[in-house]
């Protein structure tokens, strides 16, 4: 499967696209740039253009897109798309070793996926407003027609 156009839009409200390397926090390993791309590969002062960033949201995606088709999961595009939303922010070996997925597995129907999706919302031992948002917003999205 392929992310649509409605799991794109939903990720990028999440992402703000920055156009020069930051750091969301002094004491991450990397920076990042663009739709949240982060990794040995960014640097501090660097920039890109618009087009650059759109390059790099689709490279980083294909990882994901391929990774959760391979679990060979029985589960609809709106289904894929909060997956592939989730493992963008949180990884995909994050996803691969969760409830949420284990649960999905035995049944991708099952109300309690909604809850494993909200109990990730922390960063650092904080929970955060911005990832229930985004948590909630996933799992509304996993659970549409």
């Amino acid at each position: 499967m392929k992310t649509s156009l409605r799991g794109i839009d939903l990720i990028q409200s999440f992402e703000i696209c920055r156009l020069t390397a930051y750091k969301c926090v002094p004491q991450e390993k990397y920076y990042t740039i663009g739709w949240g791309h982060y990794g040995a590969d960014v640097k501090q002062g660097m920039t890109i253009t618009r087009i650059q960033a759109e390059l790099l949201f689709r490279k980083d995606l294909q990882p994901l897109e391929d990774g959760i088709s391979a679990l060979n999961l029985n589960i609809k595009q709106n289904q894929f798309d909060a997956l592939v939303c989730f493992a963008y922010n949180t990884g995909l070996e994050k996803l691969k070793k969760s409830t949420l997925l284990r649960k999905i597995r035995t049944n991708p129907n099952d109300k309690t996926i909604r809850d494993e999706f909200m109990r990730w919302v922390y960063c650092g031992g904080q929970k955060l407003k911005g990832l229930e948002r985004r948590r909630k917003v996933e799992a509304d999205l996993y659970f549409s027609l």
